[in-house]
């Protein structure tokens, strides 16, 4: 039996090796090419986002509260010890997949990122002529002495420390200066094929640009040495509610500093000399082991762009065309209304198409019957068909509701724009509850219909983001239910009104009631398993944290409970521990597609409970966000739910892998014929994942 500080995982190490899954996918020869090179770029994109924020948490708890015990036990100052040895040793990884492994192979493709040794003569004179046409002109060099100190270097932005020697034109001497690459130019350029030399896709760098060229930004002076370095700040932004009076108002303001945040990170170049990054660390307040040395340019995620550049559909996954349910395909001569009206209608994305959605908004703008729109927004984007039909309907006179939430990390800005636009076409626009975030995805539509008013609901697992949805496995339902509409209706007047939380006739919400009826729940399956009956419990979510949740699907596990997680990133349960977790298998699913839908399957002595959800099991979903879980109550959606989004993910062994009791992963064999579930999906959905 494991003592009490070794049941619960690091969570940092978590989020560590579920990139080293995504790695996985890049190293993969049997996936095209061009998505491997993507899933490198996601392991770069996923890594900022860890340093910004779970690494900047570890740092300020080290700092303030420095004997604080983590849920694994360890103090922030060890958490962050273990957490610089796995970051290193993954990114030490991930540039030998990229130099060893998918630059050849790409270059054997004809894809080819050329070195400055290798530029031909009539290479040098185009990469000339594009640093004086395109760099120079906006470039600024910052000398550093008495009246320059060193600048205010942006979040993840591209710079170069340049070593110099000589006396400038006011007899300066100092020796160092910097440049800033400007965020406006890519970092990837390509050749024109003329310039190929009979290859076809040539790329250089904005970085060996740069270095080639960067004396011209210094006449007069000898360039020594040039490196590249890029910091990564703390993003995480704090509003106490105590200093403001209008949300949107104080968070515009926090959003100019989130670029000027106390660094968390240090990139620089492997031929960086010893005392330039000493240099760099002093001026940034890092310790060595926050320093990263790279082989390569020191910010991946740029090359993410590469696949758009080359027209070669063979290295790419094959594209498909999203289907509808069968009870949309026919409804030319009905609306949208109609057809909810004759039953539930369940969306699985991405494998069936998210228009319905934007149908059943689009619609509901320009119905003259439609007299109320209710619609919560966490991620939409900068550009999003939704929002414009919001907008539309509040110029039409329809009383719209949108709670906004301001606080969606890193959608912040896309937020306070919407919430503009909306409050001057005259709609109502609340953020939230301070304190907690709107992650619910919730939207009504309210209609006059006779003699009266019927309300139509959406209900969904993921965001309303139409790029998104091509791009996650996700849950909608749309449905008219009047039980589960009313409490919709009720949790949007508990967001914009006052008042105490009711009692809800069919959703449970966080934070009043989804982690007790959670809780209750797995403790119904344990009794079951006491008293002799079967009892099961499947659950897939994105993360597993939540400690109360964890120790009781151990006790589960003890009194004989099948416990099968399928948990796509970070889980802090220990499975197959002898005597405490037996009975408990996890699992992580990485794909083609980001798994993203949180559906609980119980048992319930043969009634099979099913629940699609907005929550992961995380202390913030359960007690710091307003989020929603609902019943799926037609019996033929539950069956089609089991398989889809559960069966079939258990009999994936393909891109499954296996939790093993210490944290690490393993991938689970493929024994048999192949299983892939998102394969399988795609194929039932669109006839042939390979094809158009």
């Amino acid at each position: 039996m494991s003592q009490p500080q070794d049941l619960l995982l690091n969570r940092e190490l978590g989020l560590i090796e579920f990139n080293r899954r995504v790695l996985a996918q890049a190293e993969d020869p049997d996936l095209p090419l061009l998505e491997r090179l993507k899933f490198l770029c996601i392991v770069s994109s996923n890594l900022d986002e860890f340093f910004e924020v779970r690494v900047a948490w570890l740092q300020d708890a080290a700092h303030a509260t420095p004997d604080r015990i983590l849920a694994d036990g360890s103090t922030p100052e060890q958490a962050l010890v273990k957490v610089a040895r796995a970051s290193h040793q993954l990114v030490r990884d991930q540039y030998a997949v990229m130099s060893e492994v998918l630059f050849p192979a790409l270059r054997e493709q004809g894809i080819v990122f050329l070195r400055r040794s290798e530029w031909t003569e009539q290479q040098q004179e185009w990469v000339r002529n594009y640093f004086f046409r395109e760099l120079m002109p906006i470039l600024t060099p910052i000398g550093l002495d008495p009246s320059h100190p060193f600048p205010k270097v942006l979040n993840k932005s591209l710079n170069f420390a340049v070593e110099l020697e000589g006396r400038d034109a006011f007899g300066r001497a100092s020796g160092t200066a910097i440049v800033q690459a400007p965020r406006i130019l890519p970092r990837v350029i390509k050749l024109p094929a003329d310039a190929c030399e009979g290859r076809p896709h040539c790329f250089v760098f904005l970085s060996s640009i740069l270095h080639s060229h960067v004396h011209e930004l210094f006449p007069g002076m000898t360039v020594k040495g040039c490196y590249q370095f890029r910091v990564t700040r703390d993003s995480e932004l704090s509003v106490d509610d105590d200093d403001f009076k209008n949300l949107r108002t104080a968070l515009q303001g926090e959003l100019r500093q989130r670029q000027f945040g106390d660094a968390v990170r240090l990139e620089i170049a492997d031929t960086c000399p010893q005392h330039m990054e000493s240099f760099l660390l002093t001026q940034f307040n890092l310790q060595p082991r926050d320093v990263y040395r790279v082989n390569g340019p020191v910010n991946l995620v740029r090359l993410m762009q590469v696949p758009d550049l080359v027209d070669r559909a063979d290295l790419k996954f094959a594209p498909f065309t999203p289907t509808l349910p069968a009870n949309l395909q026919k409804k030319s001569k009905s609306s949208l209304f109609e057809v909810i009206r004759k039953g539930d209608v369940l969306l699985h994305h991405p494998y069936q198409s998210f228009q319905p959605v934007i149908d059943f908004l689009t619609q509901a703008a320009t119905d003259p019957h439609v007299v109320a729109i209710k619609m919560t927004v966490y991620r939409t984007g900068t550009d999003s068909v939704l929002m414009e039909s919001l907008i539309a309907a509040a110029r039409a006179g329809k009383q719209v509701t949108v709670v906004v939430e301001l606080m969606a990390r890193f959608d912040e800005e896309a937020n306070i724009g919407w919430a503009s636009r909306l409050e001057d076409a005259g709609a109502h626009v609340v953020y939230g509850v301070i304190g907690y975030k709107v992650h619910a995805k919730m939207l009504m539509v309210v209609r006059r219909e006779g003699p009266g008013l019927h309300r139509y609901v959406h209900l969904g697992t993921g965001n309303y983001h139409p790029r998104t949805a091509r791009l996650y496995t996700d849950f909608g339902l749309l449905t008219c239910n009047e039980e589960i509409a009313s409490d919709v209706n009720d949790i949007f007047i508990q967001l914009t009104g006052l008042g105490r939380a009711g009692s809800l006739k069919r959703l449970y919400q966080s934070p009043f009631t989804l982690h007790s009826m959670i809780m209750e729940a797995i403790q119904r399956e344990t009794e079951h398993a006491q008293t002799g009956k079967p009892a099961q419990i499947i659950a897939k979510m994105n993360s597993l944290l939540e400690p109360q949740v964890i120790h009781a699907l151990y006790r589960a596990s003890q009194a004989g409970v099948k416990v099968q997680l399928i948990v796509r990133g970070v889980c802090a349960l220990r499975p197959g521990v002898p005597g405490l977790s037996d009975n408990i298998s996890v699992r992580s699913i990485v794909g083609r597609f980001l798994e993203h839908p949180r559906i609980f399957y119980f048992y319930n002595d043969h009634k099979e409970d099913l629940l699609m959800s907005s929550a992961d099991w995380m202390s913030r979903n359960f007690f710091r966000r307003i989020e929603t879980c609902a019943p799926i109550l037609d019996s033929k959606l539950k069956r089609r739910i089991i398989k889809e989004a559960l069966r079939l993910y258990l009999e994936d062994n393909v891109n499954s892998w296996e939790m093993l009791p210490d944290g690490g992963y393993k991938r689970r064999a493929s024994r048999g014929k192949p299983h892939c579930a998102q394969r399988e999906l795609l194929t039932s959905y669109t006839g042939n994942p390979e094809a158009e």
